[in-house]
C-alpha cells in the first residue's frame, strides 16, 4: 500500500493545519472540521447547542414554557453530540484489531446489510440505509462488529453519501492492511423525500473499489451476485 498519501495527512496535523479527527485519511476525503473542532468538551457543546436551538425555537414561535418543548432543546443538543454526530470526536474512532488467519481464508468475506443511519450535511435531515462491505483477507482477519463500526463511525456525522463511501474505503484499507476491500452504499435521503422535489421512491447508490476488486471484473460481479445485485 502506498504510505505517501497517509504521510502528508501526518505532517498537516503536526503543523497545526487540521484537526485530529481525520488525520490519516488523504486531505480530499476529511471530513471539513475547523482547527478548534475539539476546544470544548462534549457537555459543552451540548450547553451551547441547546441555548441555540432554544433561539431557533423561539424564532418559529414555538412556546418554551409548554411542557411538552421546554426540555426540546437540551434534548437535540444531546442527540446531536452523542448520537447523530458522535462520529466526528476521533475518540470514538473503533479500535480494530485483528487476527492471524490461522485457517488460511483466502477468498471474499462479505458483511452485507450493515444498518447505515447518517445526517445530509446540506440541509441537516437523516440519510437513512444499508452498507455493504467486502474484503480479501491475507495474513490477518477481523472481528466482524468491527465492520459495523467502520460503517457507523464515519456515517454518524454531517456526511455526503460518495465521501462517506471514501471514508470507509480507505479507512478498511488502512485497518485491515489490504488494498482489496469494496464497499457499497444504498440510501435514502429524507433531503430528496420530505422537501424540494419530495420524490420518495429514489434511491441512492455509491460504490468504492480497491486492489483486487477494481482490477478484476470477475470479482466485482461476484461480490455484486452476493449481494443479490
Amino acid at each position: 500500500m502506498d504510505n505517501s498519501a497517509s504521510a502528508a495527512p501526518a505532517a498537516d496535523e503536526a503543523a497545526g493545519r487540521f484537526p485530529a479527527a481525520d488525520f490519516h485519511l488523504p486531505p480530499d476525503l476529511r471530513t471539513p472540521l475547523r482547527a478548534d473542532a475539539f476546544a470544548l468538551s462534549e457537555d459543552e457543546k451540548v450547553t451551547a447547542i441547546a441555548g441555540h436551538f432554544r433561539e431557533i425555537m423561539q424564532v418559529l414561535g414555538l412556546d418554551l414554557t409548554d411542557d411538552s418543548l421546554s426540555g426540546t432543546p437540551r434534548r437535540v443538543a444531546k442527540m446531536y453530540v452523542h448520537e447523530w454526530f458522535r462520529g466526528l470526536n476521533p475518540e470514538h474512532r473503533p479500535d480494530v484489531r485483528l487476527f492471524e488467519n490461522r485457517y488460511q481464508y483466502h477468498n471474499m468475506l462479505v458483511e452485507r446489510d450493515i444498518t447505515l443511519f447518517s445526517c445530509c450535511e446540506h440541509h441537516f435531515v437523516p440519510i437513512i440505509g444499508k452498507a455493504h462491505v467486502a474484503y480479501l483477507p491475507g495474513e490477518h482477519v477481523v472481528g466482524l462488529s468491527k465492520l459495523n463500526r467502520v460503517v457507523q463511525y464515519f456515517a454518524r456525522r454531517p456526511q455526503v453519501q460518495e465521501r462517506l463511501t471514501r471514508q470507509i474505503a480507505e479507512e478498511l484499507k488502512t485497518t485491515l492492511r489490504t488494498d482489496s476491500v469494496a464497499v457499497l452504499i444504498e440510501a435514502d435521503h429524507l433531503c430528496v423525500m420530505s422537501r424540494g422535489v419530495n420524490d420518495t421512491s429514489s434511491s441512492t447508490i455509491t460504490a468504492e473499489y480497491g486492489g483486487a476488486f477494481g482490477e478484476d471484473e470477475a470479482l466485482r460481479r461476484e461480490f455484486l451476485r452476493l449481494l443479490g445485485k
